[in-house]
């Protein structure tokens, strides 16, 4: 592989090899290589007229659009830190970002008619408005010195419009940003990712340009065999490593990529078949439902799909491969800690192999397994937390020094806090959350266990299993079915359904069946599910008290 580079070089060197190649459509818009580069140039002119630099942090809370990767190539080039913002975030995340991630500017999109960024992020900021002066002023986020509105059809007071950011721009004509980017070294912070985990607030994981932009090289030349010719589809966030990460990927390759400002499984489709996308990228169960359920699936021309990505469980893995035969279906595993994925399929892996495991460590990556009580090494086969080292591995937690000598050890393990095991090979299997798992009795419960056994009844689409409090037992299993649409079941059925598959204790106790989840941004929140279950629970039992 050659020499790592950074993020905004990566544009650079792929504008070079062919600028009139498409680079990204969207539902609205069709770029190429070189126009993404010259608008981009022109963000990264406002941004200097703004006073960012290298080392400065830029925040953007935006929907899936051009804007948000002009800015993001933009902030890239000048060899300041982007900080990407969950789109959902409301006023307690924002005003945690924006204070503990440093940010000097925001920018934000009124885009997407259905959230209107600017409007929220002032909502979350009232001080902005009274703020004295150009640049703002604020007690409490004195870092903070602009917010940009663009595609705003109302600009907020204090915030400041596209025009003039484009206006400040125009008196940097002359000023050439690709001089800066010759002082960007891979090395060099490019992006903090901010990751809900157990604490009360978000955590800021820092990345590094070579940690990123070689995770995106080995993943698009040793596992995805991406070329120019490729049209990739991924409808992830742009906050998301699951969308930059393949996004990079893609331009490293020369590529085409296909965006989406929301995940529509009809809307995909159309695009999927016009566009004759070639790799299918919707990497979590949500979104792949939301395609193999559409309406009009089974009329699609989908012929020109060759590989598809996605996480979950087997039956999952299963449905999709099932439903693209000519594709190849390969899977991954991966956190946001560890620079987006740390293991991959390759195409030539046996098909239950891509469908029962998550592949194996990319070059430069290693991954270890240890016992949950002793900490030591466990051999092949046998399942313990699942550790992992190397290049694409966080620095740290920002400005959190205790999580990161907590996560972190003085070998340069990242200890994931996931549960897998490796088979002589080195192929990695996931096996959960550790704080996910239930003591049923004092005997360990994998939560995923019992989701694949469920997960085989006829009538069942999506199963989630949870821990729920008992007085006699500690805790016990709690299932969350979606039923098939015209299927039916009861509790007691899949209850007796998983009683004759796996011990007694694996079996749920309660079955609860949805139609809606509780959704992040692409996976289902258990934790709200356990406190649904144990508001009810406790209802019922005042109830019965009280009678």
């Amino acid at each position: 592989m050659k020499r790592t580079t950074t993020i905004g070089d990566l544009l650079v060197r792929a504008e070079s090899r062919d600028g009139g190649h498409l680079f990204v459509v969207s539902e609205t818009d069709r770029v190429h290589y070189s126009e993404l580069l010259q608008s981009s140039k022109n963000v990264a002119r406002g941004l200097l007229a703004l006073g960012v630099k290298k080392g400065s942090h830029v925040g953007i809370y935006m929907p899936n659009s051009i804007r948000f990767l002009e800015v993001f190539f933009g902030v890239s080039m000048l060899g300041a830190v982007t900080v990407p913002i969950h789109s959902r975030y409301r006023t307690e995340e924002l005003r945690h970002i924006v204070s503990h991630g440093d940010l000097e500017v925001v920018c934000t999109s009124g885009e997407v008619a259905e959230v209107d960024h600017p409007a929220r992020f002032h909502a979350a900021f009232p001080e902005i408005g009274s703020s004295a002066g150009r640049v703002l002023q604020l007690q409490e986020f004195p870092t903070l010195k602009y917010v940009v509105a663009f595609n705003s059809l109302t600009v907020p007071h204090g915030f400041m419009s596209d025009s003039e950011f484009f206006a400040r721009a125009l008196k940097k004509i002359d000023v050439e940003p690709l001089d800066f980017l010759s002082t960007v070294d891979p090395s060099d912070v490019a992006m903090i990712l901010y990751t809900s985990g157990t604490t009360a607030h978000p955590k800021g994981c820092v990345h590094t340009h070579q940690g990123l932009v070689r995770n995106a090289m080995n993943m698009g030349r040793t596992r995805f065999f991406l070329t120019e010719r490729d049209v990739f589809w991924d409808p992830l966030p742009m906050f998301h490593v699951g969308s930059l990460l393949p996004l990079l990927a893609v331009a490293d390759a020369g590529a085409t990529f296909l965006t989406m400002s929301k995940v529509d499984g009809e809307v995909g489709l159309n695009m999927i078949e016009k566009e004759r996308a070639t790799w299918l990228f919707p990497a979590f169960p949500a979104v792949t439902n939301a395609i193999l359920d559409a309406t009009s699936f089974e009329s699609r021309d989908l012929a020109s799909v060759r590989m598809t990505m996605c996480t979950g469980p087997t039956t999952m893995l299963e449905r999709l491969q099932s439903a693209l035969p000519n594709a190849i279906q390969i899977s991954t595993y991966g956190s946001t800690e560890t620079g987006g994925v740390v293991v991959y399929h390759l195409p030539s892996d046996s098909r239950e192999t891509r469908a029962t495991t998550c592949g194996t460590a990319m070059d430069g990556v290693e991954i270890r397994i240890i016992d949950i009580e002793s900490r030591e090494v466990v051999p092949a086969g046998c399942r313990g937390e699942i550790l992992v080292r190397g290049y694409s591995v966080l620095l740290s937690y920002f400005k959190d020094e205790v999580a990161s000598q907590r996560a972190i050890d003085a070998e340069g393990w990242f200890h994931t806090g996931d549960l897998g095991q490796l088979d002589e090979g080195g192929t990695l299997s996931y096996h959960g959350r550790l704080s996910d798992m239930l003591k049923v009795g004092g005997e360990n419960v994998s939560p995923l266990e019992v989701e694949a056994v469920i997960g085989k009844h006829s009538s069942v689409a999506v199963v989630q299993v949870v821990a729920c409090p008992d007085d006699r037992l500690g805790e016990v299993v709690a299932a969350f079915v979606e039923l098939k649409d015209g299927c039916s079941a009861t509790e007691a059925e899949l209850i007796d359904f998983c009683r004759v598959r796996i011990a007694s204790f694996k079996a749920p106790k309660y079955v609860r069946f949805v139609t809606k989840w509780p959704m992040s941004t692409t996976k289902i929140q258990k934790g709200e599910l356990r406190r649904q279950l144990i508001e009810e629970l406790t209802t019922d039992a005042q109830l019965a008290h009280h009678r």
